[in-house]
């Protein structure tokens, strides 16, 4: 197996985790405060927990991209406007590095993110299997297994982008599936014609 490919993947694995998580906007955070992502109201950016020494009470904030911020609300303002969750959340979310970097906010989503992973994971062994087979044998064979690894794999990334309601990528899967479902279908419709024909 020749090493280019391998590297090039590595180099491209790196440059999309430099993507995601590199270049994030910095915030004006006010010392000792944490910060989870948020999305309020459509608004994205990110949630600012603080406890104020002076009065020993919790005020929360949404900076927005570009460095504005809203106005600072107390934990009871807070719970007001947007529900006794969302404060809940917050403060659950606020500070947790694990929740932060996979942009969830409760442990459950972190099992659903696990999910995810191991669909991501499928998805991407297929063309692991794939490509060792070819190499191989030296010619390009798409085996029976790089349809299964497909199935799977697209199944699960379909439920994960539902939950994570990222309508593109939900697409993407939505005619994959069906694709990978009907030529486990053929395959195995053409090895029953085989098996007729050998009996005769």
């Amino acid at each position: 197996m020749k090493w280019e490919p391998v590297a090039l993947m590595i180099l491209l694995l790196g440059l999309g985790v430099w993507l995601a998580y590199g270049p994030n906007l910095r915030y004006d955070v006010r010392p000792g405060a944490t910060t989870s992502k948020a999305n309020l109201g459509g608004i994205k950016g990110e949630l600012e927990l603080y406890t104020n020494p002076a009065t020993n009470t919790e005020e929360l904030r949404l900076l927005y991209p570009g460095g504005n911020f809203s106005r600072t609300w107390t934990a009871d303002e807070f719970a007001r406007d947007f529900g006794l969750e969302a404060l809940e959340t917050a403060r659950l979310a606020t500070g947790n590095k694990l929740f932060r970097t996979l942009n969830v906010t409760a442990w459950w989503g972190v099992a659903i993110v696990a999910v995810g992973f191991i669909g991501q994971l499928s998805f991407s062994g297929r063309w692991l299997v794939q490509w060792w087979i070819s190499e191989k044998s030296k010619d390009s064979i798409v085996p029976e297994s790089f349809w299964w690894f497909s199935l799977f794999g697209g199944a699960i990334l379909f439920g994960y982008f539902a939950w994570r309601q990222d309508i593109v990528a939900v697409l993407g899967q939505t005619s994959g599936v069906v694709v990978y479902a009907r030529n486990i279908r053929l395959l195995r419709k053409a090895k029953r014609r085989r098996d007729a024909a050998a009996k005769a």
